[in-house]
């Protein structure tokens, strides 16, 4: 890997890291204060709104600005929000302005790769970064978990500033002030960050981006291996956006657990989650991906196999093959659709593309979830519900990449060539 491939890993760590503690911290913070029981599943569907909303603007942004300071000012947002959160604002609210800076960041993080990595190791550097990822999600979540634990937020409860009233009282309180440390330490890796030859494209007048924006969301989802793999890891990310939120009711339901206890459970998935990803990237070449696309099918199924769950030992083992399965799948899709965005229209437009659909999913079926949750629906029909729409709609894109094979067989086999070929 080139130079410089290191440092994106770390601030990506780093910053994804604090990014699902604050998470566990928020979930806590609205359980503690008595909000409604719907508010909790409403935190994805918040971090999503800006991913959506800023999606024409924030491709631009990222491929006008050096990438490594775009990802700094996001990191700066996302502290902006978490001291929203210490002093007063609406979780909900302040979880959405995390969720800007978010918006910002990713663009950056991906459209980086393809500038410093050749196609040859596209997919292997996409392993690396979803496997950090991945293990960033998970360690996140065991982190916020311990943070709003009895024995570490007494202990960061009792540390004081002298002549200075914090005004934080409460364990997520403090647990949230801690991850602030995390975003910084992200930061300072942002600021190492090399410049890439790539050349920046300046920025245009705000109705041309939203007019940019569109001609490319049309092309990728024309392109008739953009359009699958867009459609994989959009529907994918969907589930997994709020999947992690559910978790927490499914917990709560089948094994009695506390918030903190349901971020401990969620940490088994790292094991399966980084072997799936690491085996990817070393097995799977992106002229290759779509040939995972029937194992999606059975994600559906995974997810609707933990309604059968009553215990600890049965469900560790159980999600730790459903993160490998999931990890085994989204790192050559999401490789051969940044190649694709790539090539019809540069780095950090395709990851706003790609953001704008995954987190329309996200924030979509987010909604479909609070509805549920607000008409009494339990955290086992959910799943069910969830699951079964995993399976279906798979079905229906490997049927769709089927019929493009055969209909569109001359142009699948020239977009193929390109992702086989190495021009580096």
């Amino acid at each position: 890997m080139k130079k410089g491939f290191s440092t994106i890993m770390s601030a990506q760590f780093f910053s994804s890291l604090a990014d699902n503690a604050l998470l566990v911290a928020a979930v806590e913070l609205l359980r503690s204060s008595q909000a409604p029981d719907w508010q909790i599943p409403a935190l994805a569907p918040m971090f999503a709104f800006f991913y959506v909303f800023l999606a024409p603007f924030v491709g631009a942004f990222a491929d006008a600005v050096p990438k490594g300071h775009v990802m700094f000012f996001s990191n700066a947002i996302k502290i902006v929000g978490c001291l929203l959160m210490l002093f007063g604002s609406h979780p909900l609210l302040a979880y959405g302005v995390v969720g800007l800076g978010a918006a910002a960041y990713s663009p950056a993080k991906y459209g980086i790769l393809t500038e410093l990595l050749p196609p040859s190791q596209l997919v292997k550097g996409n392993g690396w970064i979803e496997g950090l990822t991945v293990a960033s999600i998970v360690l996140g979540i065991l982190l916020g978990g311990q943070l709003i634990g009895q024995r570490i937020s007494t202990a960061l409860l009792g540390f004081d500033l002298p002549m200075f009233d914090t005004g934080i009282d409460t364990p997520p309180e403090a647990a949230i002030a801690f991850i602030v440390v995390f975003y910084l330490i992200a930061a300072g890796f942002n600021l190492r960050i090399p410049r890439t030859d790539a050349p920046l494209q300046p920025m245009i007048r705000v109705g041309e981006l939203v007019r940019d924006f569109s001609r490319c969301n049309t092309r990728l989802w024309a392109d008739k291996l953009g359009q699958i793999s867009l459609a994989t890891t959009t529907l994918l990310w969907g589930i997994f956006g709020n999947l992690r939120l559910i978790v927490f009711a499914w917990a709560a339901a089948a094994l009695g657990y506390s918030t903190a206890q349901a971020s401990n459970l969620a940490g088994v998935v790292v094991i399966g989650s980084v072997i799936g990803a690491v085996v990817a990237s070393f097995t799977t070449k992106l002229d290759r991906a779509t040939n995972v696309i029937p194992l999606a099918i059975s994600v559906g199924f995974l997810m609707i196999g933990l309604v059968f769950i009553q215990s600890l030992a049965t469900a560790v083992p159980f999600l730790v093959i459903m993160g490998g399965v999931c990890g085994f799948l989204i790192v050559p899709m999401n490789a051969l659709l940044q190649h694709r965005g790539h090539n019809l229209m540069g780095a950090g437009r395709s990851i706003a593309v790609q953001n704008f659909n995954e987190q329309a999913c996200i924030l979509g079926l987010g909604a479909l979830y609070v509805g549920m949750t607000r008409f009494g629906l339990s955290a086992f029909g959910a799943i069910i519900v969830f699951g079964l729409m995993v399976a279906l709609t798979m079905e229906l894109i490997r049927r769709w990449h089927a019929r493009n094979r055969v209909v569109y067989k001359d142009e699948v086999d020239r977009l193929l060539a390109i992702a086989r070929s190495d021009p580096h």
